[in-house]
């Protein structure tokens, strides 16, 4: 059965049974910054099941794309190692909230695996958690599965209570439930015992499906450490069956990697290896991580540094070294995507969309990886040589620090080579290094201590999109770290109010800047931040008199540079819009900053955006603003918002109602401030656009006034260019190319003049060579050198003579340059580097080269005749005859 039609069948078993085929969700996790990925299907629920939010159905069942290759949930070092392993896998579920329960849902199960993929029930083993007499009675009773098939399987040793396998927990207080998994028996040929067993090692019994009854809140005292399970007010059903393992038992390979999800890939990373053993593990890695480099990719994930894109990058690079032991030494991990969406589109659509931009990012990713790659692995495995028991972490910290080789490359070879590794000396050198930059480091974070009588359980009411001025009271006031009730004048300090109309800086926008004042005193707000959710808090410096816990000040904005940033942050919506228009709807914003001064806006692209497209994109933005559409905004559900066609962040965890911020064809979440009307903002212009990371760009721009002045200043500067040249406008290109052709032309013959005068000049010295024991010597001095090639020159005359040494110092920058060079006929007496190297050892430096011609910069300020003498002696002492 080919993966397609199981995936179908599962589908429409469940739509028959009144479940709602629900997509799969991206890879990187909406509402929920505690998980880097997406990891099983019931994570786009989970705020169903907490009860925040209610979908239009009590049933679902999806295919869900999941990554388990980063924080808690982590199968990366096993891939290549087992046949079950994988980054990225896909997982069949079905769901009820609150709808039907335990019977239902173990009912279908059995239907579907028995009847529907017509597995042989002899075959089926069955855990349940060990007091769930409940779901014990269902299995054995009323579906009739044989007692000794079916496990109870209690708490781990020494762990506290509901620790079990059979125990699903959402996290350690919360929702919670026994659970019950379905194992599979591959026969006697595979190694391994019933699931329970006190040594369940091997490959024979495989867990296939999980059926978690949620039905309990999990409480624990926190005095105590006593907990507590009190039965949910609607139980929920969660299932999840890993599409790859499926597929291995129904296609009779028991086998993920020999399964049609991953046959053609396997070939084709065989194809772009050159590796004959379709079995080989190395093949296996490459073609489960080019899976996970794509998805990933096609989600909004980008090579880098930290997070989600370091943990890509990992995957990157793991593969790319997994090609390196197969002898590839090019790059090629790019290839293998067309290989994969060919074998996959039919199940994910969004896989169609920028194949080329896909292949492009793995490309950049490994031309940039390879040297280090080669370099690292070398410096390995020559310590791995020496045959160690363990790796010294000191030293995997050097490889990593100095040479860029990541460590879980490191691990991964030393597993190989059977060496352990002391990961806590890397930490350590690792930790050394923080505590080094951060001593280095002259910024300094403003720490506060909220938990304080003052402001414990306050919340600060925003009300600046109407207000622009408001009569508060002060909740805190902070001096440093420290909570005061007074602050006097001169005094920096931080207030905090419980109603404000200063927008706090976040999504990117900057604080508000104003004052705060009363009758008698005057406190100048500088930025604006947010602690907590709700907590905003007013950074500044009171100007005159005194300001105490619980006075009523007037809080005001200053409105004119309030203007500027709403210019600005609409002006950013239209940019990122006009981004998706020009460069592709895969384009996702990766940060931005707002302020008063200018738009600074990062995004993924993995090149230069050429001048003809910032030009389409400036028409674009500035064709918005000429239309002067109203700014509309909206509070919606967040699942309405989307439908809507809302863009937002990945990384950001939503409130479960937003705003919906619409700006011409811009449609966004958003929280930041904004202009009425698209004709406020007055004009667009980017001044800048460059690469900050590994597919990352950063274009920075400006509106209304800063970007007339920016359009007046070039004007300027063109105008007096023309002025100068006195030329009409549209001559001015013609003249420029024209001249930078004359100049080439110009360099040109001066070279050759240059070359000329400094060959006669090396001629006209012949006459002052000396002999050594019928060697020709020549030493001198060379002026106005002009950054010739001397040793070209010279080789004009090493032609032309037979047993000549020549030995050249020119003085640039109170340092004497050396230049030695040696006839053919010489070379195997005279070598040129080797007398290099000797004059540096005197008068200090750095030099290289070859036997016939070498160079050296000397550091000591010894003059000629010292360097002759030495030259000379050298020579001498080096002649035989």
């Amino acid at each position: 059965m080919k993966s397609i039609e199981i995936c179908n069948k599962f589908l429409s078993f469940f739509k028959s049974k009144g479940h709602t085929i629900v997509p799969s969700s991206s890879l990187i996790p909406d509402n929920d910054s505690s998980l880097l990925f997406t990891n099983s299907g019931m994570v786009q629920f989970k705020d169903v099941f907490l009860g925040i939010e209610k979908r239009n159905y009590l049933r679902a069942t999806s295919i869900q794309r999941c990554l388990r290759a980063g924080g808690k949930h982590n199968d990366l070092e096993n891939v290549g190692y087992t046949n079950y392993h994988h980054t990225f896998f896909q997982m069949l579920g079905n769901w009820s909230f609150g709808d039907y329960f335990k019977y239902e849902s173990l009912q279908w199960t059995w239907e579907l695996l028995t009847q529907i993929y017509g597995l042989s029930i002899e075959r089926l083993w069955i855990t349940v958690y060990i007091t769930d007499d409940e779901t014990y009675n269902i299995w054995t009773n009323k579906i009739g599965v044989p007692k000794e098939r079916v496990i109870r399987i209690g708490d781990k040793k020494n762990s506290p209570l509901y620790t079990s396998d059979n125990f699903w927990q959402m996290s350690d207080t919360g929702p919670c439930g026994p659970c019950s998994e379905i194992f599979y028996d591959c026969g006697s040929t595979f190694h391994g015992n019933p699931p329970g067993s006190k040594e369940n090692f091997g490959n024979r019994y495989i867990e296939i499906w999980n059926n978690v009854f949620m039905q309990f809140n999990k409480e624990i005292n926190p005095k105590t450490g006593s907990i507590k399970l009190t039965k949910l007010p609607k139980y929920c059903v969660d299932t999840g069956m890993g599409l790859e393992r499926l597929a291995s038992i129904l296609q009779n390979v028991y086998n993920n990697y020999e399964t049609d999800l991953f046959k053609t890939l396997i070939k084709a990373a065989a194809r772009e290896t050159n590796c004959n053993n379709l079995k080989n593990n190395s093949l296996k890695v490459i073609a489960d991580h080019i899976r996970a480099c794509v998805f990933l990719i096609i989600d909004g994930v980008f090579p880098g540094n930290e997070g989600r894109g370091y943990v890509l990058r990992r995957i990157i690079r793991r593969a790319i070294r997994y090609g390196y032991k197969l002898g590839q030494n090019s790059i090629f991990l790019y290839k293998l995507v067309k290989d994969l969406i060919f074998n996959t589109y039919i199940i994910y659509k969004e896989l169609k969309i920028s194949v080329i931009k896909i292949e492009e990012i793995l490309k950049k990713e490994e031309e940039c990886f390879r040297k280090t790659l080669k370099y690292g692995i070398k410096i390995l495995e020559n310590i791995l040589l020496t045959k160690p028991d363990k790796l010294d972490g000191k030293l995997a910290f050097i490889l990593y620090d100095t040479y860029g080789f990541p460590i879980d490359l490191t691990i991964d070879i030393c597993k190989e080579h059977n060496v352990s590794f002391n990961k806590n000396d890397f930490i350590l050198e690792m930790e050394k290094q923080r505590n080094n930059a951060r001593l280095n480091s002259k910024f300094k974070d403003i720490k506060l201590n909220i938990n304080n009588n003052y402001i414990i359980d306050q919340e600060t009411k925003f009300i600046g999109y109407k207000l622009k001025t408001y009569t508060s009271k002060i909740i805190g006031l902070y001096i440093d770290t420290n909570s005061v009730k007074t602050i006097n004048i001169n005094q920096e300090a931080l207030i905090i109010l419980d109603i404000t109309p200063f927008y706090a800086e976040s999504g990117g926008q900057a604080g508000d800047i104003g004052t705060i004042k009363n009758d008698f005193a005057l406190f100048v707000v500088n930025n604006t931040k947010k602690i907590k959710k709700n907590i905003i808090c007013h950074y500044g410096i009171l100007k005159y008199g005194i300001l105490n816990i619980n006075n009523n000040v007037v809080a005001s904005i200053d409105t004119s540079y309030r203007k500027k940033i709403t210019r600005n942050h609409s002006g950013t919506h239209l940019l990122n819009r006009a981004l998706r228009e020009v460069l592709g709807e895969d384009i996702i914003q990766k940060g931005s900053f707002i302020n008063s001064k200018k738009i600074r806006f990062d995004f993924n692209y993995n090149k230069p955006i050429s001048h003809k497209n910032i030009q389409k994109i400036e028409k674009i933005v500035n064709k918005e603003i000429l239309e002067n559409n109203p700014i509309k905004i909206k509070l919606m559900s967040f699942n309405d918002a989307i439908n809507f066609g809302a863009i937002r962040l990945f990384n950001k965890k939503y409130d479960k109602k937003v705003r919906v911020v619409s700006i011409g064809k811009s449609i966004e979440l958003c929280g930041g401030t904004h202009v009425k009307y698209t004709g406020d903002i007055g004009l667009f212009k980017i001044i800048s656009e460059n690469g900050i990371s590994s597919g990352v760009r950063r274009i920075e721009a400006v509106t209304g006034e800063k970007a007339l002045l920016v359009m007046q200043k070039l004007s300027n500067i063109f105008y007096e260019i023309t002025s100068e040249l006195k030329l009409p406008p549209g001559e001015i290109k013609k003249h420029i190319i024209d001249m930078k052709n004359n100049i080439k032309l110009f360099e040109s013959e001066l070279y050759k003049i240059r070359f000329q005068f400094m060959l006669n000049k090396i001629k006209s010295l012949l006459p002052n060579v000396i002999n050594i024991n019928g060697i020709k010597v020549l030493i001198s001095t060379l002026d106005n050198v002009y950054n010739l090639p001397i040793n070209k020159i010279v080789n004009e005359l090493k032609n032309q003579l037979k047993y000549t040494i020549f030995f050249f110092i020119t003085i640039k920058e109170k340092k004497n340059n050396l230049f030695a060079s040696v006839t053919p006929d010489l070379v195997n007496k005279i070598k040129a580097n080797e007398l290099i190297n000797f004059i540096i050892k005197q008068i200090g430096g750095k030099g290289g080269g070859n036997p016939n011609t070498a160079q050296g910069t000397g550091s000591k300020d010894k003059n000629f005749k010292y360097i002759t003498k030495n030259v000379i002696n050298w020579i001498k002492k080096n002649n035989f005859n």
